[in-house]
């Protein structure tokens, strides 16, 4: 693999210590660099031209992306780009980043990445619960961590609040929104099972006390084959003697109480019909 190749497989940007790591010379940097081919972003860092702006930014601060900005390169749900970039370094900082020390395990070599398991673990102890928990969640049903695996690593006190997340989680959620769904009726206190087998019906994404189906729509939801499949099992459900409300991302994360307030109304039969 020649050096190029190899800077793209890194992110497109490195540290020249990760390069000679790679069996790279200071010499082929150099023709490399004279060449055009790539650029010296500083010292001691060297980029390809379009190189991501998080990544350059993790590299330039002799850390690597975590938290909730490594979670699209691990292929795990995250429910919102963060504000601030997330970054795990050693020592330092980097002006407007999130700053997280600490390390359990080896980064995502060559990338500028921290690893799986601190990245989890600093999103336990950064982010608001629920979106460490779609982090987790994720993670988890890929086969990827366990709960108990994550909670070993979280001891004492100081990760109190850490641990209590890791109730918030327990695999059975099919996206992001779900697992923000759930644990928004479960927090006012609605029986929720969720992914629920229902002859003639199919599986649906939560129950309500026994009787009302509850659908949170993704983008699929949009196409028309998915629409005529979801009229279908509309009408099967109302058939059934089953009580249907349908939800998108809009109404579960930015008027929640408006869902919530909706599910009473069917759950306490006030309906008009």
């Amino acid at each position: 693999m020649d050096l190029t190749t190899y800077l793209k497989s890194a992110g497109s940007v490195a540290r020249t210590g990760t390069l000679l790591q790679a069996g790279f010379s200071e010499r082929s940097i150099r023709i490399a660099v004279a060449a055009g081919e790539m650029s010296r972003l500083r010292h001691g860092v060297v980029a390809l031209e379009g190189a991501r702006p998080d990544l350059v930014a993790a590299v330039l601060a002799n850390g690597t992306l975590c938290c909730a900005s490594a979670a699209p390169f691990h292929g795990i749900w995250r429910l919102h780009e963060p504000e601030r970039l997330h970054l795990l370094c050693a020592h330092g900082s980097a002006p407007g980043a999130v700053i997280h020390r600490g390390t359990v395990v080896p980064p995502v070599f060559p990338l500028p990445v921290a690893g799986l398991t601190d990245t989890l673990l600093h999103a336990l102890r950064c982010l608001p619960a629920v979106e460490a928990a779609v982090m987790v969640e994720s993670a988890l049903l890929q086969g990827r961590t366990t709960l108990d695996y994550l909670r070993d690593r979280l001891p004492g006190n100081r990760n109190g609040a850490a641990r209590a997340v890791l109730e918030l989680v327990d695999g059975t959620a099919g996206s992001a929104i779900e697992v923000v769904a759930r644990l928004l009726f479960r927090s006012q206190g609605i029986g929720a099972q969720t992914q629920v087998a229902l002859p003639g019906i199919g599986i649906v994404d939560f129950l309500l006390e026994g009787f009302l189906i509850v659908e949170i729509d993704g983008s699929t939801h949009l196409e028309r084959a998915q629409v005529r499949k979801d009229r279908g099992r509309n009408n099967a459900s109302t058939l059934t003697g089953y009580a249907v409300l349908r939800y998108g991302y809009q109404d579960v994360v930015h008027t929640p109480q408006k869902v919530v307030d909706e599910v009473w109304q069917v759950l306490r039969g006030r309906v008009i019909r």
